[in-house]
């Protein structure tokens, strides 16, 4: 049921017409038409509205009681009353509620005066494109220096009392050249002096040296997740060594499974987490210091002439050495295995298997009276097992992440830097001297 208009229509509010369009000003339910106001305050000549609707046609004021514009009603509702010539015509709203707002200088449709601060940006100049050309350039500041009396960060100033800091120097190996000569003679002097003065203090030696590479290699292992038990290691390793002076191969071999059961029943009471992972890890740690480091011991157990076995063995290994640095200082262009040592040459590996065969062919002439060129055999055997054991721990390193197993020695990094090379090449020369020095028992 449609309810009658209120505003006297007759007509229901069901009747269909079109949506009618967004209005200007608030008021929705009236709609605009032509105006015809009573008597006003004021009368002003008639004049154009500059607030008109785009598009729109202009309204105009023509007097005091006399106003047309082109505002059309095309709502819903056609209405009629005093203010309205007809349906969909309106005579205009009340005083105010016309929502079209008056100019600066110009009175309102109900006499009043607008001001010109209800309405700020009629006073605002329109905004002007400024030529760029009047703008100065952005010029580089210098960088402002530190005050006087202070000096930046890491530097350190010199005076006659306080002479300059000087950087050590290293090798174009990447070595302490200075202190890796010193390390290396005192290395040298506390083996070669026991074994000629007191073998029982050789024997003492290798086995502080064994328990120092086990305690390195273990704590290099760490890196990777694995935790080998030191204690059984490092007890095992020593035992090892021993049972190889007193026993030979046999007890060499002993000691290497004792250590193995040793360090699972050790590891045993730390639970079954990573148990697998930790003993991998103690067996390749006993095989690799301890085990290869008894044929050094069998070797200086040799009766009659174990000290000077020793001796050759690791002359040949210091030749090997020398002469690979030396030569691939000077002449090293092509990497030998440039993913595990980069500063390794083919160059050096020549050198290293020159010096060797010439020096292991002079002292095991001068030595045992071997053939020279047996003496020759022996040492490019001695060289390549030795860069073998350098490589290996190289490649050790390189998959646990580290530069060197320690920094215990200057210029050297860890005493398994130094042996590595020993470990290889000393269950060569065991076999090899058994073969051209055969043993007098």
């Amino acid at each position: 049921m449609s309810h009658p208009d209120p505003y006297g229509n007759t007509e229901s509010r069901g009747w269909d017409r079109p949506a009618a369009p967004a209005l200007p000003w608030p008021d929705t339910d009236l709609e605009p038409g032509p105006w015809r106001p009573g008597p006003a305050a004021h009368t002003h000549p008639a004049e154009p509205d500059t607030y008109a609707r785009p598009g729109a046609a202009p309204d105009t004021y023509a007097g005091p009681d006399t106003y047309t514009g082109s505002d059309t009603y095309a709502g819903p509702y056609p209405t009629t009353s005093r203010h309205h010539d007809g349906p969909g015509r309106y005579d205009g709203p009340p005083a105010g509620d016309r929502g079209r707002p008056a100019g600066p200088d110009h009175d309102g449709p109900w006499g009043e005066t607008a001001r010109d601060d209800e309405y700020p940006t009629a006073q605002i100049a329109p905004v002007r494109d400024e030529p760029t050309e009047q703008i100065p350039a952005v010029r580089d500041e210098p960088a402002s220096e530190p005050p006087a009396g202070r000096r930046g960060p890491g530097r350190r100033r010199a005076s006659a009392e306080r002479p300059p800091t000087t950087v050590p120097k290293t090798s174009r190996a990447g070595r302490n050249l200075p202190a890796a000569i010193g390390v290396g003679v005192a290395l040298g002097a506390a083996v070669v002096v026991p074994l000629f003065f007191f073998m029982p203090a050789f024997l003492a030696v290798l086995a502080t040296a064994v328990g120092i590479g086990i305690w390195e290699m273990a704590r290099a292992v760490r890196r990777s997740g694995a935790h080998p038990p030191l204690a059984p290691l490092v007890a095992g390793g020593v035992i090892t060594v021993g049972l190889a002076w007193y026993a030979g191969p046999d007890a060499l071999c002993l000691g290497l499974l004792v250590t193995v059961l040793g360090t699972m029943i050790w590891r045993l009471g730390d639970g079954p987490g990573n148990y697998q992972r930790d003993l991998t890890a103690a067996t390749l740690i006993a095989v690799y210091v301890p085990f290869l480091a008894g044929f050094a011991a069998m070797l200086a157990a040799a009766p009659g002439d174990g000290r000077l076995r020793v001796l050759v063995t690791l002359a040949a290994v210091v030749l090997s050495d020398t002469g690979g640095y030396a030569a691939g200082v000077s002449f090293g262009k092509h990497p030998m295995a440039p993913t595990i040592s980069p500063k390794k040459s083919w160059e050096g590996f020549a050198g290293s298997v020159t010096a060797a065969a010439a020096g292991s062919a002079a002292l095991l002439w001068a030595l045992f009276d071997v053939a020279p060129w047996w003496g020759a055999l022996f040492g490019m055997a001695i060289s390549v097992s030795a860069v073998l054991g350098d490589l290996a721990e190289s490649m050790i390193k390189r998959d646990l992440g580290v530069k060197d197993m320690s920094n215990l020695l200057p210029g050297h990094g860890g005493l398994m830097d130094r042996l590595d090379s020993i470990l290889f090449a000393v269950p060569v020369a065991y076999l090899l001297l058994a073969v051209f020095v055969p043993v007098v028992n």
